[in-house]
């Protein structure tokens, strides 16, 4: 299992690295084919951590855990939908609520890295293209998803895109489990194994029509029912191995 972490140093310079501890050992980039370190190690207290891939493309599934559902049949074909790159954030960044915007709800996933360029993906393939895994929160604003006809601002206003704050490798799709919490308390819980359409059978599905490249990322669900989150909230999605994604909520 490995740890890969991006960063900005005080001076605005930025990097990447594997995360060891309290200590970032600087490797080159990309490192999609191959851990190059510089000889170079930074604290972790020193710097910010970023969010740990730059994305071309953002996919996100929707409808795909029982829990979320709540007895409605399963979506066939599978809701996906895409994220703009402009709702990116990262770990410690803040969740910016905008005006008028209705609920806000949490819905902390399970998210995929693409490791590999695959398109038209057999399902071997598809698993063989996976990097690695990273927390994400796919913030959704409920009365704007609910009245529009596409998802644009519901789930694509900036800093509704976080994700981080390290990509694990080495760990099976099948023994994953994401958990968020909201000021501490536990409000949603999910495995790998809930998934009405497993990791492997998503990249294969979004490779059938997409090229999907180095970098990418792919939401895969939300468990549950998260509840409203409101200014002065800390939200914290836990994904095995990847670390804490903890990000304070504001007023737009």
């Amino acid at each position: 299992m490995a740890l890969y972490v991006r960063f900005e140093r005080a001076d605005g310079r930025r990097g990447a690295g594997l995360l060891e501890g309290e200590t970032i050992r600087v490797i080159e980039e990309p490192f999609w084919e191959g851990t190059r370190p510089t000889g170079e190690t930074v604290p972790l207290a020193s710097v910010r951590l970023l969010p740990p891939c730059e994305p071309r493309s953002i996919v996100c599934v929707g409808l795909n855990y029982a829990s979320h559902l709540q007895g409605r049949p399963a979506p066939d074909p599978p809701t996906l939908f895409f994220k703009p790159l402009s709702c990116i954030a990262g770990p410690g960044d803040a969740i910016v609520l905008p005006p008028n915007c209705g609920r806000v709800d949490p819905e902390g996933e399970i998210v995929i890295v693409i490791g590999k360029r695959v398109k038209g993906a057999s399902r071997e393939e598809a698993e063989a293209a996976i990097f690695g895994y990273t927390a994400g929160n796919d913030v959704s604003a409920r009365a704007w998803q609910q009245a529009d006809g596409q998802w644009w601002r519901a789930k694509g206003s900036d800093t509704f895109g976080v994700f981080g704050p390290a990509i694990v490798t080495g760990l099976r799709h099948d023994a994953l489990e994401v958990a968020t919490r909201v000021n501490g308390r536990e409000v949603q819980r999910g495995r790998s194994t809930e998934l009405i359409r497993d990791i492997p059978e998503i990249v294969r599905y979004v490779s059938a029509v997409m090229t999907l490249a180095p970098g990418d990322i792919i939401y895969t669900g939300t468990p549950g029912s998260p509840p409203e989150i409101h200014p002065g909230d800390v939200v914290e999605v836990e994904v095995t191995g990847a670390g804490v994604l903890r990000n304070e909520v504001r007023a737009g």
